[in-house]
């Protein structure tokens, strides 16, 4: 029998691409891949997550790697979550060896209707089985929870070749705050690589004009607040 698992890495950066992994593996497989210590990508090292991104692939049947940038995430027309289920689909339609069964990790809070919405759009017939944490109870999710993520990882090193210290593009990251605030304070705008429909960067935004406007010199025969409180 053959299994497919499917998931994201980086749905909620702000900067770089989401990557989508489709994998397909035979059932004889799964306790080879168990034995090599895939799970969860987020329990592994980079340096183990790398390590053993090629010993995977040797053990698929198939397997399929969207990478979305920025611009085709800003520009979709849905919720985050139907640009979700429309990729996952276009992922596992792309698979040349059809799997029996697909485990998803669900984004929706109600799983089973992520599972459906996926299920209708399919161009085969397979069983579905959608869960929350599917990436920690799967071994097939968690394969592809994991070149998923060594994807996401990849792209972010080529583009801290080009920008220099990005941190790791979540809006929490004290680095990715401040690359943002640094671009925008040099550039007057943010750079290509960011989700311009992310809040986080509409409060950076507004942080920052503030912060010019208050340091702009006044205008003459004008007091500034510092002197006239002064006087």
């Amino acid at each position: 029998m053959k299994l497919a698992g499917i998931d994201e890495a980086g749905r909620g950066p702000v900067i770089g691409p989401m990557a989508i992994a489709a994998v397909v593996v035979d059932e004889r497989n799964v306790p080879t891949l168990e034995e090599l210590g895939v799970k969860d990508s987020k329990k592994l090292t980079p340096k183990r997550r790398e390590r053993l991104f090629d010993e995977i692939i040797s053990l698929l049947d198939d397997y399929v790697v969207l990478e979305l940038w920025p611009e085709e995430i800003d520009s979709r027309e849905g919720t985050l979550n139907e640009f979700e289920v429309e990729n996952f689909v276009k992922a596992l339609n792309s698979l040349k060896v059809k799997p029996d069964v697909i485990y998803i990790d669900a984004a929706d809070v109600k799983e089973a209707r992520f599972g459906e919405d996926i299920g209708k759009r399919l161009d085969f017939k397979a069983e579905i089985i959608a869960e929350h944490k599917a990436d920690d109870k799967f071994v097939p999710v968690s394969a592809a929870s994991i070149i998923a993520k060594v994807t996401r990882d990849r792209a972010i090193e080529k583009l801290k070749e080009k920008y220099g210290e990005i941190g790791s593009g979540y809006p929490s990251d004290p680095r990715t705050r401040a690359f943002l605030e640094n671009y925008y304070r040099e550039h007057g705008e943010f750079p290509p690589i960011v989700r311009r429909s992310w809040k986080t960067l509409k409060k950076i935004e507004e942080k920052l004009k503030t912060e010019i406007e208050t340091k702009k010199p006044p205008r003459k025969g004008q007091l500034s607040l510092e002197d006239f409180m002064k006087k």
